[in-house]
């Protein structure tokens, strides 16, 4: 396996490779925490828009660690109705769930956005990015999000996951990976710097792209 640096050369070899793809009016969404270093880089060799994706996980009361479903923003909710079947959950507990943990997403995506309007996905391109994917459960929920937010065509794209990443990936329209290790253990291995991001380094990568201008192809929004 050939191991990147950090997440700055990972982002710049997984951009120069999307480079050459036919990717119709693109939009960057990084993966928060680790996913927008890699990003942005992405973004700058594409010169598209760069933003952040951010859902949280709504877990069954009695098993947190069990989903029954996703929340993103813009109020769109994914729900597993098999699971909410299963667990026996209320229609008022999933609604008391979904209530606690969209107040944790809207605070975070204030801090993480700041004052900077969401870009516009309605007909266009979401490249989602991480910097790396293991089981798939973020990126799969964060695919579903991109499609409800009015994403015409959704692209999953890191550059280290396992052999079998796009059977794990059915919501994307295409995975790119750029490295599928038979041996592959963990994210971090394929990496010599894999440091914890924090949300002080997202809020600066996001700052620095948008004072740079990176990206200024307008979304209805922002016309």
């Amino acid at each position: 396996m050939d191991v990147y640096r950090d997440r700055v050369d990972a982002g710049q070899r997984l951009g120069e490779w999307l480079a050459d793809r036919s990717l119709d009016d693109p939009v960057v969404l990084g993966l928060p925490r680790g996913g927008v270093p890699v990003a942005a880089e992405v973004a700058r060799r594409l010169g598209a828009p760069l933003d952040v994706i951010v859902v949280r996980k709504l877990g069954v009361p009695s098993q947190p660690e069990l989903a029954m479903g996703a929340i993103g923003e813009g109020g769109v909710r994914v729900l597993d109705e098999r699971i909410i079947r299963a667990g026996r959950v209320e229609a008022q507990r999933v609604a008391e769930v979904e209530s606690q943990e969209r107040a944790v997403l809207e605070a975070r995506l204030r801090r993480l956005r700041r004052d900077r309007p969401r870009v516009e996905l309605t007909g266009r391109t979401a490249v989602i990015v991480d910097d790396g994917i293991a089981t798939g459960a973020t990126a799969r929920v964060a695919a579903l999000v991109a499609r409800a937010l009015g994403a015409a065509r959704v692209v999953v794209a890191v550059p280290v996951g396992p052999p079998d990443i796009e059977r794990r990936m059915p919501e994307a329209d295409e995975v790119v990976c750029l490295q599928k290790p038979w041996s592959f253990r963990a994210v971090g291995a394929a990496y010599d710097d894999f440091h914890p991001t924090s949300d002080e380094d997202v809020e600066r990568v996001l700052e620095q792209a948008h004072g740079a201008g990176e990206g200024t192809t307008p979304g209805p929004e922002n016309e």
